[in-house]
């Protein structure tokens, strides 16, 4: 096969921010497949009033009530999450790949939702969050904004386990490292309350299911030489950027608690 002409002219070329901005900017089709599961995340809401109100499942193992309430893992749960869900927007460039990700995530929603529908659940969340300080507030605004249901499987942990592994397939190093990022997602859930082990566990199951019918098959080698160099670069920036925005976050809350 013969080689990108992209790939050719940028071989061996050290990495620059103007590549990384030409990288970035560069457009993509979008497509109904990617309309749908926009369209599909804030049905996420909704599902609990589907389900009648005393079919309510807690999948609680012994394991569950060995782990603490823990406000700190909060940060992760959030910070973390939001990497995972941003960085394949930025890196995954080319259309086939594009496609075969936005039907993974697909498969992990609908796959999700049927759940949901089927076997209803409750996080095992305390009803108050004792003490004060940043990780403590972070948690009570996650406790605010989220619904406690829809925790089997863990879609947090599905979706952010199919970014990394979209990853994967760009470059080894970023997938091992986005990989890493996905297992403390699913960590936090633990410490935060919001899932149970086995909810984290279907995860894992669900969001491998995914890339072995999807994304496993699709050959790094399609990748433009350019692309995977810049893909490290840009997820150190995208990391960089959502860890300014905790940390100016922690600064805003100290301040405003001192004033």
């Amino acid at each position: 096969m013969a080689a990108d002409p992209a790939t050719k002219a940028h071989h061996g070329m050290p990495v620059t921010w103007i590549m990384v901005a030409e990288t970035l900017t560069r457009p993509y089709r979008v497509t109904v497949p990617m309309v749908l599961l926009v369209l599909l995340v804030p049905v996420y809401l909704f599902i609990p009033d589907l389900t009648p109100g005393d079919a309510v499942y807690a999948p609680e193992l012994p394991l569950d009530r060995m782990v603490p309430l823990w406000p700190a893992w909060s940060l992760v749960y959030g910070a973390l999450y939001w990497f995972l869900i941003l960085l394949p927007v930025l890196v995954v460039r080319q259309e086939e790949q594009i496609r075969r990700t936005v039907y993974a995530y697909l498969t992990v929603w609908l796959t999700a939702y049927l759940c949901f529908l089927l076997y209803p659940t409750v996080a095992p969340r305390p009803e108050t969050v004792p003490g004060r300080g940043f990780a403590v507030t972070g948690l009570r605004f996650l406790y605010g904004a989220d619904p406690p249901y829809n925790c089997f499987p863990s879609l947090h942990v599905a979706h952010s386990l199919v970014s990394a592994l979209t990853c994967s397939r760009l470059h080894r190093g970023l997938g091992a490292a986005t990989t890493l990022c996905a297992l403390l997602v699913g960590l936090s859930t633990l410490y935060t309350k919001q899932h149970y082990t086995l909810d984290v566990l279907a995860g894992i199951l669900l969001a491998c299911a995914a890339y072995a019918v999807f994304l496993r098959s699709y050959p790094r080698a399609r990748v433009p030489e350019l692309d995977r160099r810049l893909a490290p670069v840009v997820a150190m920036g995208v990391l960089a950027i959502i860890a300014l925005t905790v940390v100016g976050l922690w600064v805003v809350y100290e301040w405003t608690d001192f004033a």
